[in-house]
């Protein structure tokens, strides 16, 4: 057992006074370094705070002048100008930033990345390259690498996207290096290369098999070289990848059926999907069938069934029009004016939304146009989901 003795009680009072006097050095440090700071850097926080950027970019600008020595603040600066989308005004900041001899190598690295940042912005790719493949090569890798990618994404390079790509496991999911090589199949065939771009799609289902775009390919690629029932094969595999992008197949499996001669037995599985996975995509393509195999009486049993369970405005346009044809001539008139209403209301609202950001277009995307996020929209509509009766 250790043995205390009375005297190194005297060790607390002690420390306590050395605590005490390191603090007040600290607490008089940093009020001699607030007292040196210019009044008008405070000012721009204010303003930055209360949500007043332009009043704070003022303020800032003052206090450089005033302390031309504040690198932070020059960061700061050059950020909320590339915010704002000042894109000369925040590189001619970092530039001088990069180009002072004074400044240690870490902020230099920080500087140049900043700088790399706004030639991004501003739609310099070129430059905005030449400085990430340099920072490359420095501690800030990563985030090079990251902008990179986004750089070759931009410029359409998907050869350099994939390279880039497989560099950066724990950001790039194998889902989008996927899309990456379904890119260069795509760019195959306009260029009628069918055995290159099959390649790829192989690639692309090999790095993820529930890859809908490369089996969409795929079918597509074996109707160009009259194979249809080959394309079905393809295209019947997407029920196993992801059931809700059928409705993008479903007029292409149509084609296929009636080309092969196998009309009925297209009808009897485009059925068994609409029951199934209920799409508005779907249900045209069904009731197109219906209609040359069974009758309009049969057509509109079907759309009205349809309705019945999934109830939608966009659904019930198709109910008019599916009415209009087994209606006498009396009724039609009455009929084609509701018909016009509800059409020209349903026609603003069918759109395709990307579950990322809510940006919606009229036309299926496979890459947002505003976010850039891949597979992010859903083959419905957006009204398939937010209106119903």
């Amino acid at each position: 057992m250790i043995e205390f003795e009375y005297w190194q009680l005297l060790f607390f009072p002690l420390f306590f006074v050395l605590g005490w006097g390191a603090a007040r050095i600290d607490i008089k440090h940093l009020v001699n370094e607030s007292r040196s700071l210019p009044r008008s850097y405070f000012q721009g926080l204010n303003f930055l705070l209360n949500e007043q950027p332009d009043r704070a970019i003022e303020a800032f600008m003052e206090a450089v002048k005033v302390d031309p020595q504040t690198i932070e603040l020059h960061f700061a600066l050059g950020s909320l100008f590339r915010r704002r989308g000042e894109t000369t005004r925040a590189i001619q900041m970092h530039q001088n930033l990069v180009e002072r001899e004074d400044l240690p190598e870490d902020m230099k690295l920080q500087a140049l990345s900043e700088l790399g940042q706004d030639y991004l912005k501003a739609g310099l790719l070129d430059r905005a390259e030449e400085i990430f493949r340099k920072l490359r090569e420095s501690p800030a890798v990563d985030e090079a690498n990251h902008n990179l990618l986004e750089i070759y994404q931009l410029e359409k390079d998907w050869a350099k996207t994939i390279d880039i790509a497989g560099q950066l496991p724990e950001i790039t999911s194998r889902k989008e290096i996927a899309e990456y090589y379904c890119e260069l199949a795509v760019a195959e065939l306009m260029r009628s290369r069918r055995e290159a771009a099959a390649g790829y799609l192989k690639s692309a289902l090999e790095h993820n098999r529930k890859c809908v775009r490369a089996s969409l390919l795929q079918g597509d690629i074996e109707v160009q070289q009259n194979r249809p029932e080959e394309a079905v094969v393809c295209w019947q595999r997407i029920e196993q990848q992801d059931p809700i992008y059928l409705a993008l197949v479903a007029r292409r499996l149509l084609d296929a059926y009636r080309q092969t001669g196998r009309r009925e037995e297209g009808l009897q599985l485009l059925r068994t999907y609409l029951e199934r996975y209920p799409s508005l995509d779907l249900l045209d393509v069904v009731f197109q069938l219906v209609l040359e195999c069974e009758g309009p009486e049969a057509a509109y049993a079907l759309v009205r069934d349809e309705l019945k369970r999934n109830p939608t405005l966009l659904g019930f346009d198709k109910l008019i029009e599916a009415r209009l044809l087994i209606s006498s001539p009396e009724a039609r008139q009455d009929l084609d004016l509701a018909k016009s209403i509800v059409h020209s209301y349903t026609r603003r609202l069918a759109r395709y939304r990307c579950g990322d950001c809510g940006f919606k277009a009229r036309q299926f995307y496979w890459r947002c146009p505003a976010c850039g996020g891949w597979e992010t929209y859903s083959p419905k509509r957006s009204e398939e989901f937010d209106l119903t009766l």
